[in-house]
């Protein structure tokens, strides 16, 4: 059973996802993170003509509390900081919360470039956030119930990914999405016109980047109780690591995808898969 934990986990809670990130990072690229963020500490931070500070640093500051809200209701074992009855519809709404970071940080800057990243995270969210949403959904259905600790415990006899495999897949590709990360980073910007980090430098560079990371480890953290389970703290610490270097081994191997490709996979692959897998344990649930 899941209950709400003391309050003093709510203040570890940004640690232990930076800590995960870090770890995550480094998987990703040995130790030069350590070196580019103490470089970022010292950097100076670089102006635009005319940005709009305000706007910009609110958004990088909300892209960490995204990351960090999404994870108040994912369990630590038997705990979890925040134990409410719409856990589920609870992490959708932080995640969302990128959207507006990421484009606020894109718009403020007042750069071109910028703001046509911000503006690729938007439409990216389009296509993801559908498949994301059933995915979630169809956890919850299994379950019958939006609270988190519910559906850990309706896997104590089977964990849902056995039988919601096209759920948990598609929920994993979600997550790449919403970290704009991995094949689906181009809202970062890897081609010449850049992306909405494009104009940080220094400390607000550093924030982003690091917002990113436990944004990214937030939703690995989360398929261990909607998918894997959940567990003792040990085994959610193994599961995380392990939902983790799956994602950072899927980087190596995929290629950016161009947005418009992924546009139209999401609208004429996932979702009619994520509707019937909906459909499948809709009838199981029926039936038992």
């Amino acid at each position: 059973m899941v209950e709400a934990g003391p309050w003093w986990i709510g203040l570890l809670l940004p640690a232990i996802l930076g800590a995960f990130a870090l770890g995550a990072a480094m998987l990703d690229a040995g130790s030069y993170p350590l070196k580019a963020a103490a470089g970022l500490l010292i950097q100076q931070r670089r102006k635009t003509l005319a940005a709009d500070i305000l706007l910009l640093r609110a958004g990088i500051f909300a892209l960490v509390a995204a990351a960090v809200l999404a994870a108040v209701v994912i369990p630590l074992g038997e705990v979890a900081v925040l134990d409410t009855g719409v856990g589920v519809v609870w992490f959708n709404m932080a995640e969302v919360l990128a959207w507006a970071a990421v484009w606020m940080v894109g718009w403020g800057a007042n750069s071109a470039y910028a703001m046509v990243g911000g503006y690729r995270f938007v439409a990216q969210g389009l296509a993801y956030e559908l498949p994301h949403m059933f995915a979630l959904i169809t956890a919850a259905l299994g379950a019958e119930s939006l609270r988190v600790g519910d559906i850990v415990e309706a896997q104590r006899d089977l964990w849902f990914v056995v039988w919601m495999p096209a759920a948990f897949v598609v929920y994993l590709l979600s997550v790449l999405g919403m970290a704009f990360w991995g094949p689906f980073d181009q809202p970062a910007g890897r081609d010449i016109g850049g992306g909405a980090r494009l104009e940080l430098s220094g400390v607000d560079r550093l924030l982003f980047e690091g917002g990113r990371w436990m944004l990214l480890t937030a939703g690995a953290a989360f398929a261990v109780p909607l998918f894997l389970g959940g567990g003792g703290w040990g085994w959610v610490i193994v599961k995380t690591a392990a939902a983790l270097a799956a994602l950072v081994w899927l980087k190596k191997r995929v290629p950016t995808v161009r947005l418009n490709r992924y546009v139209e996979f999401a609208w004429i692959v996932l979702i009619p898969v994520m509707l019937v897998q909906a459909l499948v344990v809709a009838v199981v649930v029926l039936v038992r």
